[in-house]
């Protein structure tokens, strides 16, 4: 029987608001855009990074500002974006959420593949 190292995993994140993960869910798609904006200073900036739409982006964060009943990014017009209080918040505990669960996840895959 050919040896398991070469399996590998991904783990994937969802925040959400209420009882639905479907409607305004913050994941990957959104903390990239927010990580972009951090990074750049602007929306359109951080969806050109990732090859997204500007349009597409902005109704992702729309969409997930609606759920979340909160602004997640301020917007100055020309001048680009920023992220407000709670948006930063939010990000900062998704990518410590991420880092943390897939470094357990690691750990915990290879307990498991190595159990006989």
């Amino acid at each position: 029987m050919k040896s398991m190292s070469h399996l590998g995993f991904r783990i994937r994140l969802t925040l959400f608001a209420g009882e639905d993960a479907d409607e305004g869910a913050f994941g990957k798609g959104v903390a990239t855009l927010l990580r972009g904006i951090e990074d750049l200073g602007s929306l359109n900036a951080s969806a050109k990074r990732i090859h997204m739409a500007y349009s597409k982006a902005w109704r992702i964060v729309k969409e997930t500002e609606a759920a979340f009943e909160f602004n997640l990014i301020d917007r100055d017009g020309a001048r680009g974006s920023s992220l407000t209080p709670e948006g930063r918040k939010l990000l900062t505990a998704y990518e410590a959420l991420e880092t943390d669960g897939s470094s357990y996840l690691a750990d915990r895959f290879q307990e498991l593949v190595k159990a006989k």
